[in-house]
């Protein structure tokens, strides 16, 4: 399937994991960096799902088509890349520290089979790069939680979520795409830009909805559908990326980051991050440096 290749100056595995599941290759792996990365991926020959579960840093990865090219498509919240066998594809950051990803690598005429389904048509054939779908999104982090289970159950579990993802990324996605109603590109852009701007400060929905002209019910809907997130979620889990970054980047006590973030103590801020990363904040910084 995949064949190894040099990584990037900037760039180490800290750690990986794979596992086979229904004809369908799950790597996860974290990698530290410490800076700006170029990397071409080992993935050509291979039609896979990339999705990135973490990153931390000032700047986002960016999946490319060519070295020098830069994506044409801005990140959107939970995005994605789908590359058909034969093409490759490149990761780029200006400034990262931390990233944890996953790559789903298929066996399509497996899949066609085990799925029941024909030609997949141009769905399997055409780059889809940053597209959303939060039932991808969701069924691809439950499939990463369980990569290292030994438990014997979990063999079954895989299976039902790797076909799940095939299912959906196969014969629904463009149907997904085409029906659902979210934020336009502009209004999407301007919300996060807005809500960059004001962190850590909190922005009311009310506030959001007028801006874009519409009501607080429909933008949420809407501003839901675009980044799978509610706007409120949306802002708590901004300012825990950005603690994060400060976790990695300065010696600050877990007050003075709680303080940096919004957050009213430490406490808080703990209970906080621990339900949204899955770890305690001083558990986490440990693992990342060391």
């Amino acid at each position: 399937m995949s064949t190894p290749v040099q990584l990037s100056e900037n760039l180490l595995i800290e750690t990986s994991a794979r596992r086979d599941w229904a004809g369908v290759r799950v790597e996860l792996t974290n990698y530290a960096c410490t800076g700006r990365v170029l990397q071409r991926l080992p993935y050509e020959n291979d039609t896979c799902l990339g999705v990135i579960l973490e990153e931390v840093g000032r700047s986002r990865v960016e999946p490319r088509l060519r070295e020098n090219t830069p994506c044409p498509i801005e990140h959107r919240p939970r995005d994605m890349h789908f590359t058909p066998a034969g093409m490759e594809l490149w990761g780029y950051s200006a400034d990262v520290r931390f990233v944890k990803d996953v790559i789903l690598s298929f066996d399509v005429p497996l899949l066609r089979d085990r799925l029941g389904i024909g030609q997949t048509g141009q769905l399997a054939d055409t780059p889809r790069l940053r597209f959303t779908d939060d039932r991808i999104w969701t069924l691809v982090k439950l499939l990463a939680d369980a990569i290292e289970d030994p438990d014997a159950s979990t063999q079954l579990y895989g299976d039902s979520l790797t076909l799940a993802i095939a299912a959906r990324l196969f014969e629904k996605i463009d149907a997904c795409e085409k029906t659902a109603r979210g934020l336009s590109p502009l209004q999407l852009k301007d919300a996060i830009g807005f809500l960059e701007a004001q962190l850590p400060n909190r922005v009311e929905l009310a506030t959001l909805a007028q801006l874009a002209g519409m009501s607080p019910s429909h933008y949420c809907r809407a501003f839901k559908t675009s980044t799978g997130l509610a706007p409120y979620q949306w802002q708590l889990h901004a300012r825990i990326e950005r603690a994060k970054c400060l976790l990695l980047d300065t010696n600050g006590t877990l007050e003075a980051v709680a303080e940096a973030t919004g957050f009213a103590d430490a406490v808080h801020f703990g209970r906080t991050f621990r339900k949204v990363a899955g770890t305690t904040p001083a558990a986490w910084r440990m693992d990342r440096l060391g």
